[in-house]
């Protein structure tokens, strides 16, 4: 997996290259919103998720994206994880329902991603 921070952002070029590895055309991230940490290149998102819980975040702070770096405009950050369902948050699909997280989820990928 590959960690990304505001301190050790990824350049899209970099995000290029993980793509064929495991789907070809995108690449899986879970998103710590509170902690601002970006994992990357997993087969699951719940492996990503699990890693981030055993370090201490928060189950709340944690959203499942998906990455195409091939494409441009907004449809190249996917919010769609089955870790996001979750109706005990309030969140009842497997995308991000709440338009404040989903603005917050791309604004913080924004700031991670080098483009």
């Amino acid at each position: 997996m590959r960690r990304v921070t505001l301190s050790e952002p990824i350049a899209i070029a970099e995000l290029r290259t993980l793509a064929p590895g495991r789907f070809r055309d995108f690449v899986k991230g879970v998103i710590d919103l509170r902690r601002g940490i970006l994992l990357l290149d997993a087969d699951m998102h719940a492996d990503q998720e699990a890693s981030l819980l055993a370090e201490g975040s928060d189950q709340r702070d944690l959203w499942g994206i998906n990455l195409y770096p091939g494409m441009d405009g907004p449809d190249w950050l996917e919010f769609d994880s089955l870790i996001n369902l979750r109706p005990s948050f309030g969140n009842r699909s497997r995308g991000i329902d709440d338009e404040a997280t989903r603005e917050a989820v791309a604004a913080l990928v924004q700031s991670l991603v080098r483009r």
